[in-house]
């Protein structure tokens, strides 16, 4: 026994310092696990309702015309280099996980002054053939800023959202929700599931 609390005595801080590292690797790899962040690989729309404030935003995206053609990445995320669309990716989505766990996300979300490039840039990559066919023109977003061209929300402002979307015009009934991460008897113990 004596030679048991020599060990401890000797070697605690060794087992103090595994015990935090412990703690630590658990709750991050609980944390990728309960936010689903392998979803965020994919170019699947669900994944943006892993959020719950991105269920307005999903459905009205859902009821447009783009639905049949996109998916949330095709318009949010930029599409000409591999490289340039994962870093995009990763840190829009490390502000917005940012945000949301800090309290920081909005009723109404509207996109960052990074964000509004993208759309630009995605918006002409579909739609170049008919905008420079029919209005003669092909506005780049660094004219936009300086005010020699319009953007094209400019002029079809409620594509595909609508100027309604907000976390309040939610109808959870038509979402395809994730189920929840906790396990099942996790659920059953604190009373959210039956047995």
């Amino acid at each position: 026994m004596d030679s048991q609390k020599s060990l401890w005595k000797t070697y605690k801080w060794i087992w103090l310092m595994f015990g935090l590292v412990g703690i630590f690797v658990g709750l991050g790899c609980y944390t990728l696990y309960a936010s689903r962040s392998w979803s965020y690989l994919s170019d699947d729309s669900k994944a943006c309702l892993n959020c719950h404030v991105m269920g307005s935003y999903y459905q009205s995206w859902a009821k447009s015309s783009h639905f049949v053609w996109t998916n949330c990445n095709d318009c949010h995320v930029p599409q000409d280099k591999f490289l340039r669309k994962w870093a995009f990716k990763a840190t829009d989505g490390l502000y917005h996980a940012y945000a949301f766990t800090m309290g920081l996300d909005k009723e109404i979300i509207r996109a960052r002054e990074g964000t509004y490039q993208v759309l630009q840039e995605n918006c002409l990559r579909c739609h170049s053939p008919l905008v420079t066919e029919f209005t003669k023109m092909s506005p780049d977003y660094a004219s936009v800023t300086t005010g020699e061209k319009k953007a094209c929300w400019d002029c079809h402002r409620d594509t595909p959202h609508t100027t309604v979307s907000s976390t309040t015009s939610i109808n959870y009934g038509g979402l395809p929700i994730p189920a929840s991460p906790a396990p099942d008897w996790l659920e059953a113990m604190i009373g959210d599931k039956p047995q």
